[in-house]
């Protein structure tokens, strides 16, 4: 089921799967590493998180964190459970975040993906999303989509 994101539930559960998912794949200094942990619960107060969970009580085994700026939807944090993924739950809370952003008159959405996350740059691409440069500074690729519209 989807679900938005209760705070005191699922913020400790989000950001044990941005330690166990994400993190791994960052090329970000420790220092950096440890000062955007702190922030996770900062940031995700500033747009919209879903969560995937087994049944509406239980706690999160993915998560999606957006923010929509005028036709821009842009995609901050995303991840799985490695032992849910596989079962559809990044693309099914992708597909809710892009069809939310098009009710809202998004016409584009960018992500970033570090440079090490191959399985999560080949995800974007196999959900439409182009490369459109890579960042050296932060060793990231930039990845954009084009939304459809929904009125």
């Amino acid at each position: 089921m989807i679900r938005y994101r209760r705070p005191k539930q699922d913020d400790p559960v989000i950001i044990n799967l941005v330690k166990k998912e994400l993190v791994p794949h960052s090329s970000m200094s420790r220092p950096e590493l440890e000062k955007a942990i702190r922030d996770i619960p900062r940031r995700l107060t500033q747009g919209i998180t879903l969560v995937t969970s087994p049944y509406y009580e239980a706690d999160p085994v993915a998560f999606i964190h957006f923010l929509i700026h005028g036709e821009l939807l842009y995609i901050d944090m995303m991840a799985v459970a490695s032992q849910h993924q596989r079962k559809r739950h990044g693309k099914t809370l992708m597909a809710h975040a892009e069809n939310l952003a098009g009710s809202r008159g998004c016409t584009k959405a960018k992500v970033l993906v570090d440079q090490e996350n191959t399985r999560a740059h080949l995800f974007y691409q196999k959900s439409g999303y182009e490369t459109m440069r890579y960042i050296p500074v932060s060793r990231c690729f930039e990845l954009e989509k084009r939304l459809l519209l929904r009125l």
